[in-house]
């Protein structure tokens, strides 16, 4: 369930009151849901932009629609509008919007994907770098695919095995070892160029 006050309700229809037109209602939705880089976007919408599967809060004179593929980073989400003298500020808390952790019962996949997603990746953010899961090996070695700026970085070996495995292996007991698997030669945009 979503929660609206009554002043964000008040907020929204004026904003539908001053779209005139064929607008029906709110449709929320969660962007890169699941993920560090989740966020929430808003937007008018008519008959034509539901998919007919969204998830309707009846609000009085409005409706608010949830994106169908939202609602369980948007479960328990509340939304307020705190008016000040310059008009105000629309503030929206989803407290699942960015995952939950993994259950103790789930897979070695999921738990390591999830420390990628919320600790390795907003880390290597700072040099415009990311690395993807590209596997996990039987016996625990876990495969990784550079890209942005670590893609071709001369201090990749460094990051790989002080940062990331250290992390990996702290935060998930089962993995022995951690590896790259990306061909750094075609890394177009490094943060760092080793010496040739």
């Amino acid at each position: 369930m979503i929660e609206l006050t009554e002043s964000a309700q008040r907020h929204f229809r004026r904003l539908l009151e001053s779209q005139g037109g064929d607008a029906v209602g709110i449709l929320l939705g969660a962007v890169n849901g699941g993920t560090s880089k989740a966020d929430v976007r808003l937007e008018f919408c008519e008959t034509v932009d539901l998919a007919g599967d969204e998830w309707a809060v009846e609000c009085e004179g409005f409706t608010l629609y949830v994106r169908s593929d939202s609602t369980g980073y948007l479960d328990g989400a509340s939304i307020d509008f705190l008016g000040d003298a310059t008009g105000g500020q629309l503030s929206i808390r989803a407290p699942r919007i960015k995952g939950q952790a993994p259950e103790a019962g789930a897979s070695l996949f999921e738990r390591v994907q999830y420390v990628i997603e919320h600790e390795v990746n907003p880390q290597l953010a700072a040099h415009r770098g990311h690395v993807s899961l590209a596997g996990i090996e039987a016996d625990g070695i876990v495969l990784l695919r550079f890209g942005g700026g670590c893609h071709g970085c001369g201090m990749v070996d460094v990051t790989l095995k002080q940062g990331i495995e250290s992390t990996l292996k702290t935060r998930v007991p089962e993995i022995t070892e951690v590896r790259d698997a990306t061909d750094h030669s075609t890394g177009a945009t490094p943060y760092y160029r080793g010496r040739s």
